[in-house]
């Protein structure tokens, strides 16, 4: 549309503001908002995971001295504070560690079962239960430890080491070819036990 003078065209301005206005700066405001409750987020978060990060460090201070005490304290406040991220699960990890050696051993694999639960990263969770089933082969509980096995075996970033536990399990149920064909199928892909494997291998093969 065409018009003629100032006074018309300022005329036509305002009622494209009166009418359009309101929901200019409506926008204007949520958008202004949601940049201000993004940056809030991004704070909060940065926040959260340096505090995470801190309490950490000190759980693995506490390991190293073997503070048995003080690292579950560590592991639990972990839990309790930052339950969305992976320190409880990492912290549960360190604190089995501690306390398996420790002579702690219910402790240790309660812990692993909580890393297994809380674990926000599937590979956490399988790298806790690895470390169960071994535990769990160890104190000869056998059937719990080929059930964690079946359950959590589902990547193959840790088939060589689930494989490796598989043939203990089956060379204790006196299952020799399964046990040889789990060694094997360890050392195929990887173990970073491969050596020790191989001789397991080798004591099931016939001698000459």
């Amino acid at each position: 549309m065409q018009y003629e003078t100032d006074e018309e065209r300022l005329e036509a301005i305002k009622r494209w503001w009166k009418d359009n206005g309101t929901a200019i700066i409506a926008g204007a405001l949520i958008g202004l908002g949601l940049i201000w409750g993004w940056r809030l987020w991004i704070g909060h978060q940065q926040q959260t995971a340096t505090q995470a990060s801190v309490l950490f460090e000190q759980l693995i201070l506490a390991a190293s001295d073997k503070q048995t005490e003080a690292v579950l304290k560590h592991s639990a406040a972990l839990a309790d504070a930052f339950g969305s991220t992976a320190y409880p699960a990492l912290g549960a990890l360190v604190a089995a560690k501690v306390l398996y050696e420790a002579g702690q051993v219910s402790e240790a694999m309660n812990q692993l079962q909580r890393a297994i639960d809380q674990a926000p990263d599937p590979a956490i969770a399988r790298l806790a239960a690895l470390r169960l089933a071994r535990i769990q082969f160890a104190e000869n509980q056998v059937e719990a430890a080929a059930k964690t096995i079946e359950r959590y075996d589902t990547s193959p970033a840790f088939a060589a080491d689930f494989a490796a536990v598989r043939g203990d399990i089956a060379l204790t149920r006196g299952d020799r070819a399964a046990a040889e064909s789990a060694y094997q199928r360890a050392i195929e892909l990887g173990s970073p036990l491969a050596m020790l494997i191989r001789l397991k291998l080798d004591s099931l093969l016939p001698q000459n």
